[in-house]
């Protein structure tokens, strides 16, 4: 980059938050070091000497500091972020409260608890105990500590593992004292607590998410490593904007001469100076990629400079789309090995989720039935022709299966398809089009809320597909599968899945099948009811749905 500069019109030139005025034509080069000399009380003037230049005498405006506002700013993030943790033990304290008065009118009054005397005197000694206990409990256990916060299942498990132990520790210590503690409150004391508490984290959860998305309470992140890996994690980053980080730039490897990768970041410096680029671009926390250090002294004193100006440190390894399930950490002479379990895709065809299929299939068309009996009746009469809609698909190890739907579009839709095709520049992977013309108007009601695969549960109770899976994909589709691909076939499809609660048609292609191949390799069964949990508000919230 060259600059020039005139008496008749001096430019203003910034570096970093100092702005200067120079007097004399100058030419700047980027590859070239500036000396930056500052007189001793002077506080107006500096002597600039660089290589290529005789000494520069710059005069400078008012000078203008940032670093009131910089420090500002990390001070408001640090107090908010330190904020997290006591508004967890303030909804804590309020639902246990709650549960207290809930679990001893419930025992007062409910008629299947023994009759007897108000309980409420005797709970005064042992209730406040109790509950002081499970606070502290849940706070031994890691429930406060900031690192819970905002993603993963740590979070929950802690808050329930500290109730069950406490409950256990209540009920042993009371048995062995012999205190006559109303085995009537103890039960419903647990019994509402524990839901309420997840309930409470979860709302905290949802607040949190909300923030992070609307740019609130962001964690500034720098991202040290080789420009390819860079691009990988900060894709990550920015596809999960709920997790609240938001990358400012990017420092590579010395010798690396681009301004920015090439999905855009910024290269702010290199790793050689990484303590004081990150502290520069006022950055919270700071990835480790690969490449980003030649050996491991190189990294480690890295983190020792990042440490003096309290940044934190992320080791970012190059896997991906691994669940936190799957993964254990073994440190072995001080090197800490990561150990991946295999793929849980064959766990997924487990007598126990067909067991839950089953179940809960049946039980959906039971209470579903009505609706079921109204979509038929309004198929058939818009236009008398067949209700449902039968259409090859692929199911498990490729075995071929007819899909039901409730039929949404017109009687030739299959014939008018290729012409949408051209029209649209189709070239593969999953059509989805808004305002299709060959929906008709009990078809857009049916697709609105997810009604017209609710005869999919008949599929599930014959054993061709899942209430949780990928979706069903046509055997066109599945001959354009590359081995990557072909995964989504080890398990049998699904009504609901990761896709369809991440935003349904509004995903790309690549996205959906990422999705799907993140469900096949990492299932479980707390996923399958967090995404059943989840198709719900999606479904009515209609979102990506046409």
């Amino acid at each position: 980059m060259v600059g020039h500069a005139s008496r008749a019109a001096p430019p203003a030139r910034t570096f970093g938050v100092i702005h200067l005025r120079v007097w004399r034509t100058c030419h700047l080069c980027e590859a070239d070091a500036w000396k930056l000399h500052v007189p001793q009380n002077e506080q107006r003037s500096f002597l600039v000497a660089h290589p290529s230049e005789p000494a520069l005498t710059l005069a400078l405006d008012p000078l203008r500091r940032d670093g009131a506002a910089i420090d500002s700013a990390r001070g408001f993030r640090h107090r908010a972020l330190v904020s997290i943790p006591l508004t967890a033990l303030a909804t804590d304290t309020i639902a246990i409260v709650v549960t207290a008065a809930l679990a001893i009118t419930g025992r007062n009054r409910l008629d299947f608890f023994e009759a007897g005397s108000d309980v409420s005197d005797t709970l005064g000694v042992v209730g406040p105990i109790m509950f002081c206990a499970w606070i502290a409990t849940i706070a031994v256990s890691g429930g406060y500590a900031r690192s819970v916060f905002g993603a993963g299942p740590d979070e929950y498990k802690r808050v329930v593992n500290a109730s069950l132990l406490t409950a256990a520790v209540v009920g042993v210590g009371c048995y062995l004292a012999k205190f006559p503690l109303s085995r009537g409150f103890f039960f419903l004391a647990f019994a509402i607590g524990i839901p309420l508490l997840v309930l409470g984290r979860f709302g905290l959860r949802r607040a949190l998410h909300k923030a992070y998305r609307l740019g609130v309470l962001q964690h500034r992140v720098v991202i040290a490593g080789r420009p390819s890996h860079v691009d990988e994690i900060a894709a990550v980053l920015d596809r999960e904007s709920w997790l609240g980080y938001r990358i400012v730039g990017a420092v590579t490897p010395a010798g690396h001469v681009s301004t920015t990768t090439a999905s855009g970041i910024p290269v702010i410096g290199d790793s050689a100076d990484l303590a004081s680029v990150a502290s520069g671009a006022d950055a919270d926390i700071v990835f480790f990629a690969n490449g980003a250090f030649r050996t491991s002294d190189e990294m480690r004193r890295a983190a020792w400079d990042l440490e003096q100006h309290r940044t934190q440190v992320v080791v970012a390894p190059s896997v991906t789309d691994v669940a936190r399930e799957r993964i254990t950490v073994r440190p072995v002479g001080g090197l800490p090995l990561m150990h991946l379990d295999t793929a849980r895709s064959t766990k997924a065809s487990r007598w126990a989720k067909r067991t839950f299929d089953l179940i809960g299939a049946s039980v959906l068309v039971v209470v579903l039935s009505p609706i079921l009996v109204l979509a038929a009746v309004r198929v058939w009469a818009f236009d008398r022709g067949p209700i449902l809609f039968r259409q090859t698909r692929t199911g498990r190890d490729g075995v071929e299966f007819a899909c039901l739907k409730f039929r949404s579009m017109v009687t030739n839709a299959e014939e008018l398809l290729a012409t949408l095709h051209a029209e649209a520049g189709f070239d593969g992977g999953l059509f989805k089009m808004k305002e299709d013309p060959r929906i008709t108007k009990p078809g857009t009601w049916l697709r609105r809320f997810s009604i017209d695969e609710l005869p999919q549960l008949f599929n599930v109770i014959r054993g061709e597909m899942s209430l949780v899976g990928p979706r069903p994909p046509l055997p066109a589709e599945v001959a354009t599968y590359d081995s990557d691909m072909r995964r989504r076939l080890r398990v049998l499809p699904g009504m609901t899945g990761l896709w369809q609660v991440s935003g349904r048609s509004d995903l790309s292609w690549e996205e959906a099948i990422r999705l799907d191949i993140y469900y096949v390799d990492n299932w479980s069964m707390m996923q399958d009811l967090s995404i059943l949990a989840r198709t719900v508000g999606a479904v009515v919230s209609s979102r990506g749905a046409y």
